[in-house]
């Protein structure tokens, strides 16, 4: 959930400002690390929006997306574009948020904006939360399609033994330890930008192994499973879960008045490669895909290689811009006579610490992005822009045909978010 700008600012998403208003300083670190955002100078174009805006919604989803379709048989992919649908409408709803107050240059500003410092604060916590999961899923990512490249791999410690996905997870939150403790991110943060170039890569690769290397796309799948349906929405929804980076991006845009085709076109485009890869996956493997589509495809083929090595250099390059918020938000309760390097590091190495206790414990990654989708996924993207909007703009004051779709896409977003984290949950503790 990196983007790029051009010319000399980077975007670090989401992003959360350290400002005051109304005289009151907020305690809020600045979570741009060293890359800076230039409020006066709007020298986006319309593409290169286009493009940031495309980066921030490509990321692990497209992995469970033929998951999510089995999960729920072939009509639950309708559900896909209606959640596309729902999103897309309350991304236009930031936009109008910020052409309200002029003051609003972040995510949480709109929360601030509407609710007052609740407000914010609410905003931050789902943001924080949903980082640190998303993170979490990175390190299960990671030491599912180890193991499965590496099936015997293990080692032996102090007389115990460790292996298969354990094993990995350890390794791979120790390789990207030392990421965490740098200050600089700014080449951490070029090399995340290629989340677009890796979505097209996975697809273009699944693609080929089905059609060349002997697979085919012979699976019938069910046209329904009713209950499959809350994890296949929940998995779909965590697709679409850039919200926090829409208000950078528009504040940037050097024409603002092209945000809504910059909606339309990476919501359409996305929508597509996500459908596409959900078709291409449930043909190939039907009922049997897994929770990754990269652990069920022969690992001795070219192109299924050059889809799970991509897969596997991604995570570990976002994972310090993606915890990147929560250390520096941390950081800024201390006491000021504390050393902030020390402490970062103090605090970035418990954070890597504690997503691997995590990822070890709950090694579960479709249902655990399934809780993230469920619970803060439609929390942020779709329920808070709603409830923002309707208090900023006061359409809840008047009854009206905006009042009434508002007012639908948030009962949506409550519905899924509701039974979508109570089956996650369930589903966790289960297997547990």
């Amino acid at each position: 959930m990196v983007t790029q700008l051009s010319g000399d600012s980077s975007l670090c998403v989401p992003l959360i400002l350290n400002e005051k208003q109304n005289g009151v300083a907020h305690k809020l670190e600045e979570v741009e690390s060293n890359c800076h955002y230039s409020s006066t100078t709007n020298i986006v174009s319309f593409f290169q929006t286009c493009f940031n805006g495309l980066n921030a919604l490509s990321g692990v989803g497209i992995l469970s997306v033929p998951y999510a379709l089995a999960s729920g048989g072939w009509l639950s992919l309708i559900l896909l574009f209606v959640i596309a649908i729902a999103a897309f409408y309350s991304g236009l709803l930031i936009q109008r948020c910020m052409d309200m107050d002029s003051d609003i240059r972040t995510y949480p500003d709109i929360g601030y904006c509407a609710f007052g410092n609740k407000g914010r604060i609410v905003v931050s916590v789902v943001m924080y939360i949903e980082l640190y999961l998303v993170a979490t899923g990175f390190l299960i990512l990671e030491g599912d399609n180890l193991y499965n490249l590496l099936p015997n791999a293990g080692f032996e410690m102090s007389g115990i033994r460790i292996e298969g996905k354990q094993m990995f997870v350890i390794i791979v939150a120790l390789v990207i330890l030392p990421s965490v403790w740098l200050d600089n991110l700014s080449l951490l943060s070029y090399i995340s930008a290629s989340g677009v170039l890796a979505s097209a890569i996975i697809l273009c690769s699944i693609y080929w192994t089905g059609a060349f290397d002997g697979i085919g796309f012979h699976q019938k799948g069910t046209p329904l499973n009713l209950s499959g349906i809350p994890t296949a929405v929940s998995l779909y929804a965590f697709c679409y879960c850039a919200h926090p980076v829409f208000p950078t991006l528009y504040t940037s845009m050097r024409n603002k008045r092209q945000f809504t085709n910059v909606l339309i076109l990476c919501f359409t485009l996305c929508t597509i490669c996500y459908a596409s890869m959900a078709v291409f996956g449930y043909l190939m493997f039907g009922e049997n895909v897994q929770s990754q589509i990269t652990l069920n495809l022969p690992t001795e083929k070219l192109s299924s290689k050059v889809a799970i090595y991509t897969t596997l250099v991604n995570p570990i390059a976002k994972y310090a811009l993606m915890v990147t918020p929560i250390v520096n938000a941390t950081k800024s309760w201390f006491p000021s006579q504390y050393n902030k390097r020390i402490s970062g590091i103090l605090i970035s190495t418990s954070l890597v610490f504690s997503t691997a206790v995590v990822a070890l414990v709950i090694p579960f990654f479709a249902y655990l992005m399934s809780l993230v989708g469920a619970f803060l996924s439609v929390t942020g993207s779709i329920i808070l822009p709603c409830l923002c909007y309707l208090k900023i703009s006061g359409t809840y004051k008047k009854f009206g045909c905006e009042m009434v779709v508002i007012w639908g896409v948030t009962l949506m977003g409550l519905v899924v978010g509701i039974v979508g984290t109570y089956t996650s949950l369930m589903q966790i503790i289960g297997h547990l």
